[in-house]
């Protein structure tokens, strides 16, 4: 099973909400997941970013992979370290 970090959506139309979820890769944007990580909501300003740093060190230690949105997330907050070119 390949494991994904990525954003959930929530909120109304036109006000997006999101959480960073733990979920199979198969399994639909909105659809079931294995954990949440936390949220973020990009109407903010800054943007408000709350995460579980130390879950999610956990989960990628353990082979989740995250996305590219979800990564840039988890770089702002701490969790993970900005990847070098």
């Amino acid at each position: 099973m390949a494991v994904k970090i990525r954003l959930t959506r929530l909120g109304d139309k036109k006000s997006p909400f999101y959480r960073v979820i733990v979920a199979d890769s198969r399994s639909p944007r909105d659809g079931k997941f294995i954990d949440i990580l936390g949220t973020y909501n990009p109407l903010t300003n800054p943007a408000e970013i709350k995460i579980d740093n130390a879950k999610a060190q956990q989960w990628i230690k353990n082979g989740a992979i995250a996305t590219d949105t979800a990564r840039n997330i988890l770089v702002k907050s701490g969790a993970i370290e900005a990847k070098k070119n």
